[in-house]
C-alpha cells in the first residue's frame, strides 16, 4: 500500500517543483515535474565592440543626463572604454582610455568631490590601480597611478 507523505502544489506564474513522494513497505518512489511559466521581457540583443577581451563592466551615469552609460575593462588591449547612453536604448561606440597592462575592473565613483564620478581601474599585469578624472564634458583624463 502507497502512503503520500509530502506535496508542493505547483505555483503557475514561476517555475516551481512539484514533487510527490510516497512509500510502501518495501520500496520509497518520488516523481519531480516542473511547471514553467514564459516570460517575454527583453527584446532582441544588441552587441557592442569592446576592442579586445572585455573583462568587467560598470553601469552608471557618467555624464549628468540621467541615462545609464558603461564602462567596460578591455583587458587584451590595455584600455578603458566608455559607451555612452543614447536614450533610446543604444549606446554610442565606445571611447577608450589607455591604462596600465590588462585592466582587470572598473569601478565608478567620486574619487575628488567635485560631483562628478570618476573611474578607477585595477590594471593586472601592471601590479597597480588607475584614476581617471571626469572633465565634466564627456572625457575622462589620462590615467594617473
Amino acid at each position: 500500500m502507497l502512503t503520500p507523505f509530502f506535496k508542493i502544489e505547483p505555483n503557475t506564474s514561476s517555475s516551481t517543483p512539484t514533487i510527490i513522494s510516497s512509500t510502501s513497505a518495501s520500496s520509497t518512489s518520488t516523481t519531480t515535474s516542473t511547471t514553467t511559466s514564459v516570460c517575454n521581457l527583453f527584446f532582441n540583443q544588441t552587441t557592442y565592440s569592446a576592442v579586445a577581451q572585455p573583462w568587467s563592466v560598470a553601469v552608471i551615469d557618467v555624464n549628468n543626463d540621467n541615462k545609464p552609460d558603461i564602462i567596460v575593462a578591455n583587458y587584451g588591449s590595455s584600455n578603458v572604454g566608455v559607451l555612452l547612453n543614447t536614450g533610446n536604448g543604444t549606446f554610442n561606440a565606445q571611447t577608450t582610455y589607455l591604462v596600465g597592462t590588462g585592466p582587470w575592473s572598473v569601478a565608478v565613483v567620486d574619487v575628488n568631490s567635485d560631483n562628478k564620478p570618476d573611474i578607477t581601474v585595477t590594471n593586472f599585469d601592471s601590479n597597480n590601480l588607475g584614476v581617471l578624472l571626469n572633465t565634466g564634458n564627456d572625457t575622462f583624463s589620462a590615467q594617473t597611478t
